[in-house]
């Protein structure tokens, strides 16, 4: 049998995404949400003769041929649904509308979620929401943007065109070729920009019928299922009801679940639990999930695709994200394991990162992986005082990896105080692409510093020639005239011998009794030591080196070398072979 898509409907806060699916659906949801924002996250069924009815107005919709039974949609907050929709090797999420204001474009959520779906490979539709906004919009009164298009004036519709296509700009500099969804001809190549108005209704005929056609075109072999098959899902959000106790709400993708049914999932503890389904309640279509007074139908039986809240024991430390596989077998415990496992999988060195739900450690971990950078520690919840020690510990390591990362989490008590006391960072962010990039700006910058302050402190290499008839002082201090063969010679550098006997610390540098910090290449300079007494230690025409440290020598040669040119770079070689590098 063909399945409902999965739809998930993601955007920036306020540009509509739960007004688009209340108008869709029908129903007061919005109205009761607190300031007008989803706080909960929900499923609901669009029957196919929805759809039909609604789109019954436009002439180029063929209600024959469709064959999908209707579509599943999930209403989230920002990304967390999406992320907690999750299976191997991507998401559950079969199609994702993305929902732009037009009159404001893009916003860090709208990054957000397309950097997400990019990463997921999951296709989108664009609904340019808000076009009964724009100056001069007149309300047609129907769900059809080509019915309402008709009634516009030529300055409306240049609005509307202009808004359209700075989407399009701005889905081309993320690297999508995109266009108007009457312009588009290759819907696998280029993003569908679906203008709507989730106030008036007008183009939600025409995102309905994209949405349909789409997913029946190019997404049936994903939708056919055996129907009586082992039952698959995903924890959406864990709950405590009044009546059942701890539930769990999930979106079935495959197969079928029943009453007795023996299920098992992950929990926060990194466990695999199992418990039996007593209770299977599935809310009526164009009801939601998530509203207290909706009535749910109490069901022997769910199939896939839908969304469905399941009443068990066992339940209290279900992990949202986690897979929910049917039992039949003794496979379900290494199966979940092993996914739960690539989720939370580490390096020995790296970040910690702490975050709400599975979903979101793995969005995070993705893209810190594209931005090179490495995870020594996963958790889910606040960041404790543990925490604050294994990054601690990661400092003696790489100083750019004593961070911890804290998405949509808090920071215990005590944490805080070990913070206090230690040089540990904690970055905290609710929108995961923004956390990724203050991380990726906060390592640059204690890079940059890091470099500054190696700089300052490491010796250079260099070879200094004693001149003839230039020695201004024997001793205490000795003061003679040197030139530089090659490299650089620092204020504060120890010199030694060619056979590698050390002469003393360079202690001044003077060129025609200026003070000098650096001398370089070529320069004849006047220079300063306490410690040789010139005719003994120090003669006429003699060759002094740098006396380069271990740490020295493993910097230049390693994350420092950009600090020298190649022939400092085979003077440093040279004056190893010398028997240069010691322990400061």
């Amino acid at each position: 049998m063909i399945r409902q898509p999965i739809i998930c409907v993601m955007g920036h806060v306020d540009h509509g995404k739960t007004t688009l699916l209340d108008k869709i659906r029908s129903t007061a949801i919005v109205a009761k949400e607190a300031g007008g924002i989803t706080q909960h996250i929900g499923a609901s069924e669009v029957p196919i003769e929805v759809i039909k009815k609604i789109c019954s107005e436009m002439q180029n919709f063929s209600a024959e041929s469709i064959k999908i039974p209707g579509l599943l949609f999930i209403d989230t907050p920002g990304h967390e649904a999406f992320t907690n929709l999750r299976r191997r090797g991507g998401s559950v999420a079969d199609l994702a509308i993305l929902v732009v204001d037009i009159t404001k474009g893009f916003e860090p959520q709208t990054v957000e979620a397309i950097r997400i779906l990019r990463e997921y490979k999951t296709p989108f539709i664009v609904a340019a929401n808000k076009i009964d906004m724009i100056t001069g919009w007149i309300n047609s009164k129907s769900k059809s943007l080509q019915t309402a298009m008709k009634q516009q004036n030529s300055q409306v519709i240049e609005t509307l065109n202009k808004r359209v296509y700075e989407i399009v700009g701005k889905l081309g500099e993320l690297g999508f070729s995109s266009d108007l969804y009457s312009n588009v001809t290759d819907f696998r190549q280029e993003i569908s920009i679906v203008p709507v108005s989730a106030k008036t209704g007008e183009g939600v005929a025409e995102l309905l019928m994209l949405a349909t056609g789409l997913s029946q075109r190019f997404l049936e072999m994903k939708l056919n299922i055996e129907a009586n098959g082992r039952g698959r899902g995903s924890i959406l959000e864990k709950k405590e009801d009044r009546g059942l106790g701890f539930v769990i709400d999930v979106i079935l993708y495959e197969g079928t679940l029943h009453v007795n049914d023996t299920i098992a999932f992950a929990t926060s503890e990194g466990k695999v639990e199992t418990t039996k389904i007593k209770a299977l309640l599935k809310p009526k279509p164009l009801s939601e999930i998530r509203d207290s007074n909706s009535k749910f139908n109490y069901l022997d039986k769910v199939s896939a695709a839908s969304g469905v809240r399941i009443g068990a024991n066992n339940l209290d430390y279900a992990m949202p994200g986690s897979p929910v596989i049917q039992v039949v077998d003794d496979s379900y415990a290494k199966e979940i394991s092993s996914e739960i496992g690539s989720v939370f999988a580490t390096s020995k060195v790296g970040v910690i990162l702490k975050a709400d739900s599975i979903g979101s450690i793995e969005a995070i971990s993705k893209l810190l992986d594209e931005q090179g950078v490495s995870i020594s520690k996963k958790g889910i919840g606040n960041v404790s005082k543990r925490d604050v020690m294994d990054a601690f510990a990661m400092n003696a390591i790489n100083p750019m990896d004593s961070i911890i990362l804290a998405f949509n989490v808090g920071v215990d008590k005590d944490a805080e105080d070990a913070v206090f006391a230690s040089s540990i960072k904690i970055i905290k962010s609710e929108i995961i692409y923004k956390l990724v990039d203050d991380c990726v700006a906060t390592r640059e910058g204690m890079k940059l510093n890091r470099a500054k302050a190696i700089e300052e402190r490491i010796t250079l290499p260099f070879q200094i020639e004693v001149l003839p008839h230039a020695c201004f002082r024997a001793s205490h201090p000795a003061i003679f005239g040197v030139r530089v063969v090659a490299g650089r010679v620092k204020l504060g550098a120890y010199a030694m011998s060619d056979e590698g006997v050390p002469v003393g610390k360079i202690r001044g540098i003077q060129n025609e009794k200026t003070p000098m910090t650096m001398a370089k290449a070529n320069d004849e300079v006047a220079i300063s030591m306490d410690e040789p007494t010139f005719g003994r230690q120090v003669k006429e025409g003699q060759m002094l080196y740098s006396k380069l440290s271990l740490e020295d020598i493993k910097m230049l040669q390693g994350e420092m070398a950009y600090l020298i040119n190649d022939e400092e770079k085979e003077l440093v070689k040279k004056i190893v072979g010398m028997g240069g590098g010691h322990k400061k």
